[in-house]
């Protein structure tokens, strides 16, 4: 019995002790509340990558600047500086291209002293061998027909006009202009208005031609041109040469190379000339003398000229690069600035390229009459060859 009691009395001791042990135990403790976790930090914006610049387009015309700059030397011949801005034009090609020299040969030079100047320097590379040439259009076939030019087709060739060029490519023409009369006012005030008036007494020993008519393409074209005044036609000159006889006949014709010098000093009163050559020369007079310019009220005549590269060229490469300079837009607008109508000009009224200033300052040319390569050539051999038995003026440079 008293077992029995000490085993229940130990029992109870044993309940209190656990009751006490887990009583005195620390307290549970939450779990910390779960943090939101930090938001999430955008990404920086990606900025755009830079926009790649294009590389500069590689020049077309490296190869041959290169090749050219390599002759250094560019070969020139007749291009007087008044002549459709031509000291325009040079000076900005020697400026774009420093490298190359021009060497200017015989500016007052007509078309048949160009290539008379190719022949006789076949076998010579020396400065007096032309690279290029500016001449009359008949001029173009019949060089070619001789072996004396060698084609090249500039890189706007598809822009000039079919009918202006050799289709392979071995001239192409350049620029246009109208005979015209140049006359300085300060000696003869009576500026005469067509052709018919040059045969005016008045007129004794005042008028000349810009050429000799057996050899220059300006004079030859300028007695083509008084045919078509004087009852000829475009198929027949020999009206022209008939009136040349008279003016000579009548003391008005000057055996004398006109050019504007000589128009400044009043030697020559009356120049007929290309009307760009006659505006030029109104605008170096700066007033003095006074001048004026005429585009004849009859026989109104447009004459192209043509460039080509001599088949014996001692720089091959820089007339290539001229040509290329000539036919580019800068070159075309330095042409217009001397007052011709260049080849391309359509080409560059549709681009709208042209300055209006330049547009304004260009004559009345309405009316002018385009002559045929044939018709061009039928007149050349016609006035070459009858100008000494029907007229009888030994036109030369003044010396």
């Amino acid at each position: 019995m008293r077992q029995t009691k000490f085993v229940y009395y130990l029992l109870a001791l044993l309940v209190i002790a656990a009751t006490m042990l887990s009583a005195c135990g620390p307290a549970a403790t939450e779990a910390p509340a779960a943090t939101d976790a930090p938001a999430a930090t955008e990404a920086p914006a990606a900025t755009e990558a830079p926009a790649a610049t294009e590389a500069p387009a590689a020049d077309p015309l490296a190869d041959l600047v290169a090749a050219a700059e390599a002759e250094g030397m560019l070969t020139t011949i007749a291009l007087p500086p008044d002549w459709c801005n031509y000291g325009g034009v040079i000076e900005a090609f020697k400026a774009k291209y420093p490298n190359i020299e021009v060497n200017e040969l015989n500016p007052d030079a007509g078309s048949a002293d160009e290539i008379e100047a190719i022949k006789a320097n076949k076998d010579n590379t020396g400065p007096q061998a032309p690279d290029v040439i500016d001449v009359g259009l008949a001029f173009g076939p019949s060089s070619k027909d001789e072996g004396l030019i060698q084609p090249y087709k500039v890189s706007t060739w598809d822009t000039i006009p079919d009918d202006a060029k050799d289709a392979d490519g071995y001239w192409y023409g350049d620029y246009y202009g109208v005979m015209a009369f140049l006359v300085n006012t300060s000696v003869q005030p009576d500026v005469p208005q067509d052709w018919a008036d040059l045969l005016d007494p008045k007129y004794a020993g005042q008028v000349a031609l810009s050429g000799d008519p057996r050899a220059s393409s300006q004079a030859i074209q300028a007695v083509h041109a008084a045919a078509l005044a004087n009852g000829g036609s475009l198929e027949d000159a020999q009206a022209g040469l008939d009136f040349f006889a008279e003016l000579n006949s009548a003391g008005n014709l000057i055996p004398l190379i006109a050019n504007n010098g000589l128009v400044a000093t009043g030697e020559i009163p009356v120049r007929v000339t290309w009307d760009y050559n006659a505006l030029a020369a109104v605008d170096s007079f700066e007033g003095n003398p006074t001048a004026e310019v005429v585009i004849p009220a009859t026989g109104r005549f447009a004459g192209i000229y043509v460039q080509a590269i001599s088949a014996y060229a001692p720089h091959p490469n820089a007339a290539k690069l001229w040509m290329e300079f000539l036919y580019s837009d800068e070159g075309q607008l330095l042409w217009m600035e001397g007052y011709c109508h260049p080849i391309r000009e359509a080409d560059l009224r549709d681009r709208g390229v042209i300055p209006q200033e330049l547009l304004d300052k260009l004559p009345d040319v309405s009316g002018a009459v385009f002559p045929t390569l044939d018709q061009l050539n039928t007149a050349k051999e016609l006035i070459t060859t009858n100008w000494d038995s029907a007229v009888g003026a030994d036109v030369q440079a003044a010396p």
